[in-house]
């Protein structure tokens, strides 16, 4: 049965793992070992994300029914605040292909039984938490231009945001508001949880690695921020299908990612 070691991990002391350096090289050599990653046995990987597609139809769908149109631009967007959660498998589906164990797609559900998992469902919790704050902001923002009449239709949306007065503003502060907690994200949890599958440190210990992982390396680490943002943008955009494949190649870049800014713990017990 796992240990749930939720905040400071399994040790007496606080397990503090040591950062390098990267660079912008590294970002793309990261993605590059994804996509191999991904290319190992795609049909796998699509299967264990298609289900947001499958969510992007339903919402569509949620949406016309019930003229709540206002909220697409923020659930789009908020892809990018979930997204470090939603590919736990996929980071773990890449550990054991560099440790040359078996990688058939069931194993992706093997972080249920990770020793961390505790913390794993901490951090998630905090992402939920952030990604209903990002969608209450929109809709007050929303709501504090246009009134809490909401337009019936897509047209209507977006005649609403390029014709009328508010329009523009809401399109500006509603990208800059939703950069903010993308920044939080990315300074809280983007080597988070490929950390927490590697090293039982506990959720603290993982959000403040992530933390500075960002400081050490701020150019390459906001570089990687938008390159993600742009991607699950661009491929939620066609009813979330583009997903698919864009969150799988990402997932496993990402554990690559972090390979690349953190110290293997062998090599600092060898110290």
């Amino acid at each position: 049965m796992a240990n749930f070691h939720v905040i400071s991990g399994t040790g007496e002391k606080l397990d503090l793992p040591i950062l390098r350096s990267i660079t912008l090289a590294d970002l793309f050599d990261a993605l590059r070992l994804g996509v191999e990653d991904f290319w190992e046995k795609p049909s796998h990987y699509v299967m264990l994300t298609i289900i947001y597609p499958i969510v992007g139809i339903v919402l569509a769908v949620w949406m016309s029914g019930y003229h709540t149109w206002p909220l697409l631009y923020p659930l789009v967007g908020g892809f990018a605040l979930v997204g470090p959660f939603a590919a736990i498998g996929l980071y773990e589906i890449s550990r054991r292909r560099e440790a040359g164990e078996d990688t058939s797609w069931r194993h992706a559900f093997g972080v249920l039984r990770s020793p961390a998992i505790g913390s794993i469902a901490a951090v998630g919790v905090m992402l939920l938490v952030v990604f209903t704050l990002w969608l209450t902001s929109a809709q007050a923002l929303y709501e504090g231009l246009f009134g809490s009449s909401t337009p019936q239709t897509l047209t209507g949306l977006l005649g609403q945001i390029f014709t009328e007065p508010g329009g523009m503003t809401l399109l500006i502060a509603g990208t800059m508001l939703g950069g903010i907690f993308a920044l939080f994200t990315l300074c809280t949890t983007v080597i988070a949880f490929p950390l927490l599958l590697d090293r039982d440190v506990g959720a603290f210990v993982a959000v403040e690695t992530s933390f500075r992982a960002v400081m050490k390396n701020p150019v390459p680490m906001l570089a990687w921020g938008i390159i993600v943002g742009s991607g699950l943008f661009v491929g939620a955009l066609p009813l979330f299908v583009g997903l698919a494949v864009i969150i799988p190649i990402f997932g496993h870049s990402t554990w690559h990612l972090y390979r690349k800014l953190v110290e293997p713990a062998s090599a600092i017990r060898g110290m």
